[in-house]
């Protein structure tokens, strides 16, 4: 395994720690954002139940982000073959495109990247990857979102927000 890649597998294992140990903020902070992103569009017909569904899909992709970043993972079960091909599958699913910001990710911790680093200084490393790059992929979803709203993004992009907003 590569200098590179060990380091963001730390980034990994930092952004599954960070984000496992405030799941309470994370739903808390989704209410708002969700309310305050439905007034500032001015989605139509957004309900009590409209925002209680949506509020349930982004609790619900808190969970799936959160195991994205487990370090016991499905990324670190397959071979480098599959998970290759696998991503390229998810690049394809996904409405935003993200490839742009996994390239800066992995250049950032190619720049980053020590020979023979402790543990400690390697848990430094990958935080400061995270401030420099946030939580991939959501710099792609926000600006995706942003540039065409709608409805069927808005659970990717509140959970984007908030994640960024509570990794700062």
């Amino acid at each position: 395994m590569s200098e590179t890649s060990v380091l963001l597998k730390a980034y990994y294992e930092a952004l599954y720690d960070r984000l496992e140990a405030c799941k309470e903020h994370l739903a808390g902070r989704i209410d708002a954002l969700l309310a305050e992103e439905v007034a500032f569009r001015g989605f139509k017909d957004f309900d009590r139940e409209k925002h209680a569904a949506y509020r349930d899909a982004c609790l619900a992709f808190v969970e799936e982000r959160i195991e994205l970043y487990n370090p016991f993972g499905i990324q670190y079960v397959f071979d480098r073959s599959r998970a290759k091909d696998a991503f390229e599958l998810e690049m394809q699913l996904n409405w935003y495109d993200s490839r742009a910001e996994f390239e800066a990710l992995v250049e950032a911790a190619r720049e980053r990247t020590e020979p023979n680093v402790t543990p400690e200084k390697l848990r430094q490393l990958a935080e400061e990857l995270i401030t420099a790059v946030g939580a991939f992929p959501d710099r792609s979803i926000i600006t995706a979102y942003e540039a065409r709203p709608g409805l069927n993004k808005l659970p990717d992009y509140i959970i984007a927000r908030v994640i960024e907003e509570t990794i700062v």
